[in-house]
């Protein structure tokens, strides 16, 4: 009789060593689906060369986006306007002061000044948030806004 529970005991082992291997076999099979390699060196072969791809893809992508920052900095990012009257006696706020600066405060100054009989128009350069020029105060406000 013990020979016969044995025969089962082993019966048994020999059935769920059968079934682990089948799941076994199962995972395996999908962890190579959708590669050419048949065994498991091949699969860590293609997996290194995917990432030493994506590495190199990253690094581009860094420089890529260094490029774009510093030239982002060099573009016009901050742009006031203020419309005034220079001349209390006659006309309205047709007069304008116009600030275009990056973010590294340099840039231009635009102002026109409007009267009846003739329209002047004053661009003044913006280096490091100053001028060389003389500022009207108009144009003092909008450089003020824009630096902030």
């Amino acid at each position: 009789m013990s020979i016969l529970i044995l025969n089962y005991i082993l019966a048994g082992i020999i059935v769920i060593l059968a079934i682990w291997i089948l799941l076994l076999e199962r995972r395996l099979k999908s962890f190579f689906a959708g590669t050419k390699s048949k065994n498991l060196e091949g699969v860590l072969t293609d997996i290194s060369k995917q990432i030493t791809e994506v590495k190199k893809t990253q690094v581009q992508i860094n420089e890529h986006l260094y490029t774009v920052d510093t030239r982002l900095n060099k573009s016009i990012r901050s742009i006031q306007t203020k419309r005034f009257n220079p001349f209390e006696d006659a006309g309205s706020n047709q007069s304008f002061a116009l600030s275009f600066l990056n973010d590294d405060g340099d840039g231009v100054i635009i102002s026109s000044l409007y009267a009846r009989d003739r329209m002047s128009i004053f661009a003044k350069p913006i280096t490091k948030g100053q001028s060389e020029f003389e500022l009207s105060i108009e144009e003092k406000e909008v450089l003020k806004k824009s630096i902030k």
